[in-house]
């Protein structure tokens, strides 16, 4: 099994805009964040990334697999008002997106993450700021955004921590 790199990949990560509108704004940054997700887990072997270093099911792997769901929850489920969005967790399983095999491999979770982000964008597109959720009208658009940037924020620093931990890579 190849092992980590030690390094980080090339920073292709977008700037962020100007901030000319609020919109612009918030999904400047949030798509900053996404793309950090990613960066700071290229270049970890399929073995590091579902590694667990803490008592938890905590891993590189899961934590992206849970923003997948996150994403696809709030954007899809909530805001849209869509049926039957895939989801890894369960009432029986509230942990399943963390749960993470020797079958799965960082390039597909990856590429299940860069989708849902997809996903949530195009349906973001045909809201408002100020529109409520279909399935959740406590919320609106720009809660989900400044959420979503608080989510995706807070598990980037945990996949910074989990890199430096796992193969000594650190930056920005």
């Amino acid at each position: 099994m190849p092992s980590s790199t030690g390094t980080l990949s090339e920073d292709t990560r977008p700037e962020l805009t100007d901030g000319s509108t609020e919109r612009q704004t918030l999904e400047s940054f949030l798509d900053v964040n996404r793309a950090t997700v990613i960066y700071k887990a290229t270049g970890l072997s399929d073995e590091d990334a579902a590694k667990q270093l803490l008592p938890s099911l905590t891993t590189v792997s899961g934590l992206i697999r849970h923003l997948a769901d996150v994403e696809r929850s709030w954007f899809r489920d909530d805001l849209a008002g869509e049926k039957d969005v895939p989801t890894r967790w369960s009432d029986e399983d509230r942990d399943g997106e963390f749960r993470v095999t020797a079958d799965d491999s960082l390039a597909d979770i990856i590429a299940d993450y860069e989708k849902a982000c997809a996903e949530s964008r195009s349906v973001a597109a045909n809201f408002e700021l100020d529109d409520r959720g279909v399935n959740n009208n406590a919320v609106t658009l720009r809660w989900i955004l400044a959420h979503m940037i608080e989510e995706t924020a807070r598990h980037c620093g945990h996949i910074d921590i989990l890199r430096e931990m796992l193969d000594g890579a650190t930056g920005e």
